[in-house]
C-alpha cells in the first residue's frame, strides 16, 4: 500500500464491505502503524482500514479514555449499546461535512490487539462514538447515511462540491 491516502467521498471503495482479519502478518502490523500516523496527520481520532481503500476489519484509534495500550484493533464487534445521543460528528473521508448524528452513548467492544490478544473494551461518550462511527466504515456506512435531516440539508453543499471535485480528478486520470 504505497503512499497510503485517505479516501475522498465519494470514492467508491468506502461503500465497500470489510472482511475479517484471518492472520496477523507483518504486512498487516506495518500498514496498521501507517495509519496510525496517517490518522494523527490528518487530526483524526479514528481511522478504519475501508478509508485506505483496504477492505478489512481493522480500525486505529486514539484512546487516551480507554484501558488499552494501543491504537490498533482487529476485527472489532460492539457486544453492546446503551443509551441515546445526538451529536455532532465528521470524517476525515468527508472533510468539511459536519453533522448530528444519533449513537448510543455507551458500547461494549470485543476487538483483537496485534498480538492477537482478545480485548474487551468499555467506552463511553466521544470514545463509544469513534467505535461506532469507525465500524459503521466496515459496512460501508457513511455519516451521510445516518445524519438528521437538517443535518443533511446543511452539509448538500459541500458533498455536491466534493461529487463535482471527484468526477474532475477521475476525468483528468484519463486525458493522455
Amino acid at each position: 500500500m504505497d503512499n497510503m491516502k485517505i479516501l475522498l467521498y465519494p470514492d467508491p471503495a468506502l461503500r465497500k464491505k470489510a472482511e475479517p482479519i484471518r492472520e496477523i502478518t507483518e504486512e498487516v502490523r506495518q500498514k496498521a502503524e501507517e495509519m496510525v500516523e496517517l490518522m494523527y496527520e490528518a487530526e483524526g481520532i479514528g481511522l478504519a482500514a475501508t478509508q485506505v481503500g483496504w477492505p478489512i476489519k481493522l480500525l486505529v484509534k486514539d484512546a487516551p479514555a480507554e484501558s488499552t495500550d494501543g491504537h490498533i484493533f482487529i476485527n472489532p464487534i460492539i457486544t453492546h449499546r446503551e443509551g441515546e445521543t445526538l451529536e455532532e460528528e465528521g470524517c476525515l473521508s468527508l472533510p468539511g461535512v459536519f453533522g448530528k448524528i444519533p449513537r448510543a452513548e455507551r458500547v461494549a467492544v470485543v476487538a483483537y490487539n496485534l498480538q492477537g490478544e482478545r480485548l474487551e473494551i468499555d467506552a463511553e461518550g466521544v470514545a463509544a462514538r469513534v467505535w461506532q462511527h469507525e465500524i459503521d466504515h466496515f459496512s460501508g456506512i457513511l455519516i451521510l447515511d445516518k445524519m438528521t435531516p437538517a443535518s443533511s440539508m446543511a452539509s448538500a453543499r459541500r458533498l455536491k462540491e466534493m461529487e463535482t471535485d471527484h468526477r474532475e480528478r477521475a476525468a483528468g486520470s484519463r486525458i493522455l
